[in-house]
C-alpha cells in the first residue's frame, strides 16, 4: 500500500515538518526522533540500522537500539520512511522523498539508481494479470552489471577453448 504522506503533494521535507506530523498523528516528538531524523536527514543515503544506530548513539549515547527500531516503524507505518532490500544485505533505510528503485550487480555489489519508467511495464502487468500493486521502492533487481557479464563472458569462452 503506498503511503499518503510519500505521494501527497509534498513529503515532509525537514525534521520539524516530521515531527508536526507525528504529533498531528497523536504521537510524541521525542528527543531520540528528533536525532534519529536529523540523521535520516543529513545523510541523505541508504543507512541500516546498523548504521543508523551508531549515529544515533554517537550524538545520544542513552538511545536504545529498541528505541531505533520502534522509531524507523512508526517513521514507516507514516510513510516518511521507506526500506529496502539491496541485494543480500540487511535492509537499508532511506526518506520516502528520496526513494527510488535499484539494480544490484550479485556479483561486485555495485547498486546502479533505476528511473520509475523502468518498472512501469512491469508494474502494469502485475496490476492487469493479477491485480497486484508493485512497489518498487522496496526491493533491488539483481543481476550483473555491464562490466561482470563482461567478465563471466570472457571467463565462459576462455575456459571452453
Amino acid at each position: 500500500m503506498t503511503s499518503p504522506v510519500a505521494m501527497g503533494p509534498r513529503a515532509p521535507s525537514s525534521v520539524d515538518e516530521v515531527l508536526a506530523l507525528l504529533r498531528a498523528g497523536g504521537g510524541r516528538a521525542t528527543a531520540s526522533r528528533r536525532v534519529l531524523l536529523e540523521v535520516l536527514f543529513e545523510s541523505g543515503d541508504h543507512r541500516s540500522v546498523e548504521d543508523l544506530t551508531a549515529a544515533v548513539q554517537a550524538r545520544a549515547p542513552d538511545v536504545h537500539l529498541s528505541t531505533i527500531y520502534r522509531n524507523l516503524e512508526e517513521l514507516e507505518r507514516l510513510g516518511v520512511l521507506v526500506h529496502t532490500h539491496l541485494g543480500h544485505g540487511p535492509a537499508t533505510y532511506q526518506l520516502a522523498s528520496s526513494a527510488h528503485s535499484h539494480l544490484v550487480c550479485e556479483r561486485c555489489g555495485r547498486r546502479f539508481e533505476a528511473p520509475e519508467e523502468l518498472f512501469a511495464g512491469l508494474a502494469a502487468e502485475a496490476s492487469r494479470r493479477y491485480g497486484f500493486t508493485i512497489d518498487p521502492h522496496h526491493f533491488s533487481v539483481l543481476g550483473r552489471c555491464a562490466s561482470c557479464a563482461r567478465s563471466t563472458r570472457t571467463a565462459t569462452t576462455t575456459k571452453g577453448r
